[in-house]
């Protein structure tokens, strides 16, 4: 997520705003399987990728061992892509398609064969002018759903897509099919809020983007992360019962979709989690949140020194990107004497 988007959720939302600390009871660092294993959200390669910026969206390639990434603060946003290299992440690089405007979100097909991503890049033959929007009467950067394709070992040039999913200026978390249909964000014309949309790929291009049946304009929902299958959904919203804005789970009914599925207060936080993206094997999810260890008081010297050290680290309160099992829901969905 990037404090773009959050201004932007901010004057779209009513009765909560996705912006704050989080206190976090503990925090988890260990990195391996076994951390996973415990559902307990850990923390992803802690000061290499979750560094002290906000850092968001990870998209992996098929084989898990690169990564692209959101990095921002409150005046830039970039893609960002790190590679696994003898079990440890490398120090990030801006990728080679971004940099040039405010870049975020990036979404990898299934195959690997592009990306998804948004930027508010002007588009061609439009006088220039960088993607804006408008929130309560105030400009601020704005998105659209660009693509790039994957070229040998680099990337190719970075193309626009069409108006049936670029409907306006506020369209953002892209997430990939594995027949190239598409899911997004955008607002929604009546409510002003946030609503999630597919747009079907069929003969080379999308057709008209429909919103998803749960979401119906009343609550803020954003950042869908679909499987490749559309077998289930996992989104971010400030419907009930979020205490800010939590992750929830849909499953795949039929031709529509599923009650959402609140997935707790383990995985969920006071204040904003948001942006879940999926493993390549669809079993881990990753989400960005601003949990943080707790600092008690009245306090030592030498602790003060030590907790004020950490406004430099990863553990600052910004963004980091956290990821938990999803074999609890996934399995509970197979089990029906399981579910929740």
């Amino acid at each position: 997520m990037t404090r773009f988007r959050q201004r932007a959720r901010a004057m779209l939302t009513t009765g909560f705003v996705a912006c704050g600390v989080v206190v976090a009871p503990a925090i988890a660092v260990a990195a391996g399987a076994d951390a996973l294993a415990n559902s307990v959200p850990t923390v992803f390669a802690p000061g290499v990728i979750s560094g002290p910026a906000h850092d968001s969206a990870p998209a992996f390639t098929p084989d898990g061992n690169t990564v692209y990434f959101t990095r921002s603060n409150t005046s830039q946003s970039v893609i960002s892509v790190s590679h696994k290299i003898g079990g440890n992440w490398s120090a990030a690089e801006i990728a080679p398609f971004s940099g040039e405007w405010n870049d975020m979100e990036p979404a990898m097909a299934p195959d690997g064969s592009y990306l998804i991503y948004i930027s508010n890049r002007p588009a061609e033959g439009i006088d220039g002018k960088p993607v804006e929007a408008t929130y309560n009467g105030a400009t601020h950067p704005g998105g659209n759903l660009w693509r790039v394709d994957s070229k040998g070992s680099g990337w190719g040039r970075p193309v626009r897509l069409v108006d049936t999913v670029n409907t306006g200026p506020s369209t953002f978390a892209p997430s990939v099919a594995s027949d190239g249909s598409l899911y997004f964000m955008t607002t929604d014309k009546q409510s002003g809020k946030f609503r999630l949309y597919r747009a079907q790929y069929r003969k080379g291009t999308y057709e008209t983007a429909q919103p998803l049946s749960f979401s119906d304009g009343s609550n803020t929902d954003v950042d869908p992360a679909v499987a490749p299958d559309e077998s289930f959904i996992v989104f971010a919203s400030g419907r009930k019962p979020s205490r800010g804005m939590d992750l929830f789970i849909a499953f795949r009914e039929g031709t529509t979709w599923g009650e959402p599925i609140h997935l707790g207060n383990v995985v969920n936080s006071p204040g904003s989690d948001a942006e879940p993206r999926l493993s390549p094997d669809q079993r881990t999810l990753y989400f960005s949140s601003e949990r943080v260890s707790p600092v008690n008081f009245p306090r030592t010297r030498e602790q003060a020194q030590k907790d004020t050290q950490r406004l430099q680290s990863w553990d600052n309160g910004n963004y980091n990107i956290w990821r938990i099992s999803l074999a609890e829901w996934l399995d509970s969905r197979r089990d029906p004497h399981l579910q929740h």
